[in-house]
């Protein structure tokens, strides 16, 4: 990931900072990670340093108040931040870049992230299906087995009973005669029938 702030430009930016109010030190470090969206959070090792510096230069006064020690720009800093306007606006232009470019790094790096969740998901997906597979029993084939040729048997059965009511409606529909003796034969058919599906059952 490139670096939110150049060499030399922290400098110039803490100063900015204190241009616009006095600020302890972990005041600007807050101050920071806000302009920058808080994709750069700098340490107490990083600015208290600079600050010293800032110090030595004359660019700013240090006050202790209570526990805090506050930081107050100068004449001669607010002279430089000035005088150096330019230099501010290049380095706001070129922070709102790199802000911008840490964004589509982190953005990128979520949406992998996601693309790799969810090939995992789908993995252990699969897995899963797998193993459930793998241990399924011969109980749980020969029911399923079952169950398969229930339903080829329940559709033979519905086409057999359409197709004799049928034929028993055309016939009597075209003036044919059904004698009692006809129908009995039908019934002793199917009660044929049904002793042999109990017998194949049995078997």
């Amino acid at each position: 990931m490139s670096p939110v702030f150049s060499h030399g430009d922290l400098r110039l930016y803490i100063l900015s900072l204190l241009d616009e109010a006095p600020r302890h030190g972990y005041d600007l470090m807050q101050a920071l990670s806000e302009r920058t969206g808080g994709t750069y959070s700098p340490s107490a090792g990083t600015i208290y340093p600079r600050l010293s510096k800032l110090e030595e230069e004359g660019l700013v006064t240090k006050t202790v108040d209570g526990r805090k020690t506050v930081y107050e720009i100068t004449d001669a800093g607010r002279t430089e931040v000035a005088t150096r306007s330019g230099d501010l606006e290049g380095i706001q232009a070129g922070l709102a870049d790199s802000v911008r470019l840490i964004a589509d790094e982190v953005r990128g790096s979520v949406r992998d992230a996601m693309r790799s969740l969810r090939a995992d998901l789908a993995a252990a997906s699969r897995e899963e299906r797998e193993h459930a597979q793998s241990q399924s029993t011969p109980v749980d084939d020969a029911r399923s087995r079952s169950r398969e040729q229930l339903s080829r048997a329940d559709a033979a059965i519905n086409e057999f009973r359409g197709r004799v009511r049928s034929e028993l409606r055309a016939h009597v529909a075209r003036g044919g005669e059904l004698a009692a003796s006809g129908v009995d034969e039908i019934e002793s058919a199917l009660a044929q029938a049904s002793d042999a599906v109990a017998r194949a059952m049995r078997g």
